[in-house]
């Protein structure tokens, strides 16, 4: 979606993890698929963040050592920020702030109900925009069943009548706005919402 000497910003289908263990990963396809940056400190390209298997959306890598430890540090800091989009179940305030803990760690996310349908099944489907200020693990998908509105799709987090089968899980990375930490270029990637989400809510 964007490449340069520096960096990559790459869109990540569902059902494959960025990173691990396992041979297929985003993080093992990314030799092959990206260009090789000509710089002095060129290294394997590495995502800096990671996605869930089942979430789709934009993953952002570094190519050279000093854009991998520029872009950790800005995650740190914050300054990179991100937009997610899920469908929530339940009628739901229509926007709010979620800082229950996670593991221990403070965290925190915003949310905003785009628009609602009902569902025969579900009651109310909520198009969700989720701006995540924190970045721990499953933190969305923790936040959001955390309310009472888990999100459709999802196994591991949702009530047992609640859970939809061979759909995947209704989350995805939308979009990601930060400064290049090298040639200072402000940069806005967004990776439109999969069809599934707008059969829904057409």
């Amino acid at each position: 979606m964007f490449e340069d000497d520096y960096l990559a910003v790459i869109h990540k289908p569902a059902g494959i993890e960025v990173s691990g263990n396992k041979f297929m990963t985003i993080a093992n396809t990314l030799p092959q698929n990206l260009k090789p940056s000509t710089l002095s400190d060129v290294t394997t390209p590495q995502p800096v963040h990671r996605l869930d298997y089942a979430t789709t959306g934009i993953v952002l890598v570094g190519k050279t050592s000093g854009s991998i430890r520029a872009l950790n540090k800005m995650f740190e800091e914050k300054t990179i920020a991100k937009i997610y989009y899920a469908v929530a179940i339940g009628k739901m305030k229509s926007s709010g702030t979620i800082t229950s803990e996670i593991d221990g760690k403070p965290s925190e996310s915003d949310y905003k109900v785009i628009k609602s349908v009902p569902s025969e099944r579900f009651g109310i489907l909520n198009l969700v925009q989720l701006h995540p200020k924190t970045g721990r693990r499953h933190q969305l998908r923790k936040h959001l069943f955390g309310l009472g509105h888990p999100i459709l799709g999802d196994k591991e987090y949702t009530l047992e009548d609640l859970i939809l089968k061979g759909r995947g899980l209704y989350l995805h990375a939308y979009s990601l706005e930060f400064r290049h930490p090298f040639t200072q270029q402000n940069i806005y990637i967004k990776d439109e919402i999969p069809e599934k989400f707008g059969r829904i809510f057409s």
